[in-house]
């Protein structure tokens, strides 16, 4: 591991907005994320996959009433995210760092208010369709700590996994799906707040067309 890489993850171990393995509150935070992180009783918006948390803190930014959390298990990457959190002050924003596959140890049933899947790997092969963040299996993890009635969204380029993702909620028969495969020529954009990532700003720019869908718990 370079210097870099080490002195970033030195940095978000000192940080109070980020939690993960090893501290005092990662597996024992399920349940208590309002009173013993936020100390407030706001709605809470969870990014999976969120990378350098730009998206979780673009959010965070915007609605100051709710409280935004991004998971990654990549420590370097939401160094950054974490580094502009606390350089802007942004108290309803922090990190998780953690495997998907292990996000139930850190919330409880009905905990979250919303989940924002951006930009996933597509996991093209067919031998890693497990590994797809919109697969059945990880659905079934978020659906057990969203609460009724609660969003989950997708937004990608890529368009095999958009359309495995809309096949994948049409045989699950989920509510509400709204979907579009050019959102930024659709009357769904207002969904997204304007919050543009930089790999979204490069599709853009390369006219690659951007896909959203969203639906209800």
């Amino acid at each position: 591991m370079g210097r870099s890489k080490l002195a970033k993850f030195a940095a978000i171990a000192e940080r109070e907005n980020v939690i993960e393995p090893g501290d005092e509150l990662y597996g024992q935070i399920a349940g208590r994320w309002r009173e013993h992180h936020f100390e407030n009783d706001h709605p809470i918006v969870l990014e999976v996959g969120c990378g350098r948390g730009e998206y979780t803190v673009g959010m965070a930014r915007l609605f100051p009433e709710k409280n935004f959390i991004g998971s990654d298990i990549k420590g370097a990457r939401l160094w950054k995210g974490s580094t502009l959190a606390e350089e802007e002050e942004l108290e309803n924003v922090t990190f998780l760092r953690t495997f998907i596959e292990n996000i139930q140890e850190n919330f409880a049933a009905n905990e979250v208010d919303e989940i924002w899947i951006t930009f996933p790997d597509p996991r093209p092969r067919d031998r890693d369709i497990k590994r797809r963040l919109t697969s059945p299996r990880f659905l079934d993890l978020y659906e057990n700590i969203v609460k009724p009635g609660g969003i989950i969204h997708l937004k990608t380029d890529n368009g095999p996994l958009y359309e495995y993702t809309l096949e994948v909620l049409q045989e699950r028969k989920v509510k509400n799906l709204i979907h579009t495969s050019d959102l930024y020529n659709s009357d769904l954009q207002e969904h997204t707040m304007g919050i543009y990532t930089t790999y979204e700003k490069r599709y853009l720019a390369d006219g690659v067309p951007i896909k959203y869908l969203q639906y209800k718990v």
